[in-house]
């Protein structure tokens, strides 16, 4: 369940030093924001930031972007970040129907966590992983495309695996059951937590084109 109508939260976000608001401004040029030309790997739907912020903490070479549209659970992410300094991690304030009209050929790499499966037939479109957002992905890819995904949900999980792969996408690791194997490696989500906790199969997909 999403997080709503917190207190201040959006004067929270627009003082925060984490998070960009004229992110317009930086379209095919985020290097610069970072100031250095690492890789710049984004996560869409970055919730209270857990996963993204540890990934910035162990890869200090690579830049990491997290993208969230809702206030109220961005805010729980700037909570647990303000504190510290972590250059390599910023946040964006923004519904990634977009993605394509703020970067530009630039992105190494897309992480898709525990993403809204949209289970209704009429709303396929909007899933993360359907062809209409592989196309906006190709606009903001840099060359090689890279994407990892993790999710609860069975029936979105076999469709992105025929979505992808129907894109001329090559499966790296399918996992139909994350935890039965070695996760010492792996950065969980809030949600993650949750579901594993509860005995629910986590399905983990890596691609390449």
């Amino acid at each position: 369940m999403r997080l709503r109508n917190v207190k201040g939260a959006k004067e929270k976000i627009e003082n925060s030093k984490y998070v960009i608001l004229d992110y317009e401004n930086y379209k095919g040029k985020f290097n610069e924001l970072f100031q250095n030309n690492n890789l710049l790997y984004i996560e869409i739907g970055t919730g209270k930031g857990k996963f993204i912020r540890k990934m910035a903490l162990e890869n200090p070479n690579i830049n990491f972007i997290g993208i969230e549209k809702f206030d109220s659970v961005l805010v729980r992410a700037l909570e647990k970040v303000e504190q510290e300094d972590i250059p390599n991690l910023k946040f964006l304030r923004m519904d990634a129907t977009n993605i394509d009209e703020i970067f530009l050929h630039e992105i190494d790499k897309i992480f898709l966590n525990f993403s809204d499966p949209w289970p209704k037939a009429r709303h396929e479109n909007r899933r993360l992983t359907s062809i209409n957002f592989l196309r906006k992905y190709d606009n903001i890819f840099k060359s090689t495309k890279e994407i990892e995904m993790k999710t609860d949900n069975r029936h979105l999980f076999e469709f992105s695996v025929k979505s992808l792969t129907d894109y001329d996408y090559k499966i790296q690791l399918l996992c139909l059951d994350l935890y039965s194997e070695d996760v010492s490696l792996n950065i969980s989500t809030e949600y993650e937590d949750k579901f594993h906790n509860k005995g629910l199969p986590i399905y983990k997909i890596v691609v390449k084109k």
